[in-house]
């Protein structure tokens, strides 16, 4: 089954799943496999997360949730391949499509963003709350735009680069290993995710528990992180942003973040924007002290958070078009060769 499927088969269910999420996002009422995966953790979570060995048994839920993940995804191919393949085909692009987060995180923002323009303190806290892990009761309204900046710029890596990469990585996979594709190490990647969101913390009860997905969700991120402040640099250049600026302080403070990876998406809209971002945010009741990203050369406004929207959207479809870029002139030497 999938030794029939060629890379550019792969490729226009890549377009197509962008195409789709785009468009429709992630609908309330379609079962979204990262809310089953979400599930999975937390029961294993429940079940695990007591008593001794907790590096061990978080290494454990690791391993179980990857296995899982990848079954089902193998699983679900299989039989929607043996019944019909255009059904294989829209399943694929379902399951695609639902890896990329571009639209549910530009609905996600704005939401805090339309509160704070109608001049709603407490609305904007409760829908920032929904977005960050920091506490949000009693932040200003420049705190709240910085957390919203912050994390619309980290989830343009985790929720949208990263998946995309992956896919294209499962392009190149799979011509020589088939069952590699780009559906099966998107999810395995929304997995790693998934996890380290829900249990990568340094506080209790999470400390032992949580610090081996956490560990291998910035392995998983290292690269996406820089090759996605790359292209985000680039779409500040096309939409008219000072690029020198954004070069200036990616530089600087890519390394002034607790995440080996957050850092650099933030400090490239930092500098991009001519914000600061960083600095103190409340977790759990703790205090976490981070160093300053950027410098502030504007203050914080609402308008930031729609600029970093736009900034992920043009790096998104950068990216697309580079990669087809790259395989119709890698076809093209094929041919010419032949």
């Amino acid at each position: 089954m999938f030794s029939q499927m060629t890379p550019a088969f792969w490729l226009v269910l890549i377009i197509a799943a962008v195409a789709l999420d785009w468009i429709i996002g992630d609908p309330r009422w379609i079962p979204h496999p990262v809310v089953i995966i979400g599930n999975l953790v937390s029961f294993l979570t429940d079940v695990l997360n007591r008593g001794k060995h907790r590096v061990f048994k978080g290494l454990l839920m690791w391993f179980i949730v990857i296995i899982l993940t990848g079954a089902a995804v193998i699983v679900v191919q299989y039989f929607a391949h043996y019944l019909n393949f255009w059904l294989y085909v829209m399943v694929n692009v379902w399951l695609l499509a639902s890896c990329i987060a571009y639209k549910s995180l530009k609905q996600g923002v704005e939401k805090p963003a339309e509160a704070l323009k109608s001049g709603d303190l407490g609305a904007a806290q409760k829908y920032t709350g929904w977005l960050v892990g920091r506490q949000t009761e009693g932040l200003s309204e420049d705190g709240i735009v910085r957390a919203v900046v912050e994390t619309t710029a980290e989830n343009a890596v985790d929720g949208i680069i990263a998946p995309l990469l992956y896919m294209l990585l499962g392009v190149v996979l799979s011509i020589w290993f088939p069952v590699l594709n780009p559906l099966l190490l998107a999810m395995i990647y929304k997995a790693v995710n998934t996890m380290d969101s829900m249990v990568g913390y340094i506080y209790e009860p999470y400390t032992d528990f949580g610090r081996c997905a956490a560990k291998i969700d910035d392995f998983f991120n290292w690269l996406p992180a820089r090759i996605g402040s790359w292209f985000m640099l680039a779409a500040g250049r096309l939409l008219g942003y000072d690029t020198e600026r954004g070069r200036k302080i990616y530089r600087r403070d890519r390394r002034n973040h607790k995440s080996p990876n957050s850092g650099h998406p933030e400090s490239v809209v930092a500098g991009l924007l001519g914000v600061q971002l960083g600095g103190t945010n409340v977790y759990f009741g703790h205090v976490m002290k981070k160093p300053t990203i950027g410098d502030a050369v504007y203050p914080l406004s609402v308008k930031d958070i729609t600029d970093t929207v736009g900034i992920t959207a043009v790096s998104e479809l950068m990216l697309m078009i580079a990669a087809c870029v790259i395989a119709a002139g890698v076809y093209s030497i094929y041919f010419i060769a032949r």
